[in-house]
């Protein structure tokens, strides 16, 4: 996901999914073998009610270039879209991304590295197939339609759950992002997670059945036909699991110190972390 000369613009919202994001790539490019430069972006829609800039001072303290755009996006749906039909949020998710390729083109980064993780995938996946009768959700490395831009989603294997209690513990800045939009837009998303939540009561495995069915779409690889076998069915997975990466002994003292001395918070990420971490 991350080349050896890579420039990666994080997208950082003021979440504790992009915060938790961007110290994870910081710490990734302390330890990696290969070199790879990190800036960050922040697109202000002039909301009276998300205020990003506090930001500013914090990317200062971590030494991380920072570009912040500010636009009345809101002020622009308004005189664009039907209030009716059209959904704001979207207008304004697809604005931003604009707005962030636009500043990793204006600025030298190849990549724009984004904060969904696997919750946000899994609500997706499962709102493509009931309203659009589609498989779809979002992809995890993939190149945008001009080309020039490598969008990567390094947090696509990890649960919303672990990067709540990553940000709590590690004390980041995290913004709260009260758009009054927001709330008068239909909850669709919050209802499907809701629903997913319930199901998870039931169904423990739920978010990784979820995560087997949407790997092919997370990869782009639809169109990949599997080499039949002698049966006509695809070829057979091994039933030898893989070990499980563990966290090097050096690395995982500094993740406990990073973390305010919670040995127990970093033995829980081992498994579903730092995984995905390794496959960076």
């Amino acid at each position: 996901m991350i080349r050896e000369g890579d420039r990666i613009l994080v997208g950082v919202s003021g979440g504790k999914d992009s915060l938790t994001m961007l110290d994870i790539l910081l710490e990734k490019r302390r330890k990696a073998p290969i070199t790879f430069d990190i800036a960050a972006c922040t697109v202000d829609p002039q909301a009276p009610e998300y205020d990003p800039s506090p930001l500013k001072e914090y990317m200062k303290e971590k030494g991380v270039p920072y570009f912040y755009e500010s636009q009345n996006i809101l002020e622009t749906a308004k005189k664009i879209l039907d209030a009716s039909r059209d959904s704001i949020c979207s207008f304004c998710s697809r604005m931003r991304r604009g707005i962030l390729y636009n500043c990793a083109r204006r600025e030298g980064y190849n990549v724009l590295a984004l904060g969904q993780h696997l919750d946000d995938l899994a609500e997706s996946f499962v709102m493509s197939a009931f309203h659009n009768g589609s498989l779809r959700t979002m992809k995890a490395n993939y190149k945008n339609d001009k080309g020039d831009v490598r969008i990567i989603r390094p947090l696509s294997y990890v649960r919303e759950r672990l990067l709540r209690e990553y940000a709590t513990l590690a004390r980041l800045p995290v913004i709260d992002e009260n758009c009054p939009a927001c709330f008068e837009a239909p909850k669709e998303r919050a209802r499907v997670k809701l629903m997913l939540a319930s199901q998870e009561h039931v169904h423990p495995n739920i978010f990784s059945c979820l995560l087997r069915s949407m790997k092919p779409l997370m990869m782009g690889a639809l169109e990949v036909k599997r080499p039949p076998t002698s049966n006509g069915i695809g070829k057979k997975e091994s039933s030898e699991r893989k070990p499980r990466p563990k966290l090097p002994s050096r690395s995982k003292v500094q993740w406990v110190e990073n973390l305010g001395g919670d040995w127990d918070l970093v033995d829980r990420f081992e498994g579903d972390l730092w995984e995905a971490l390794n496959s960076i």
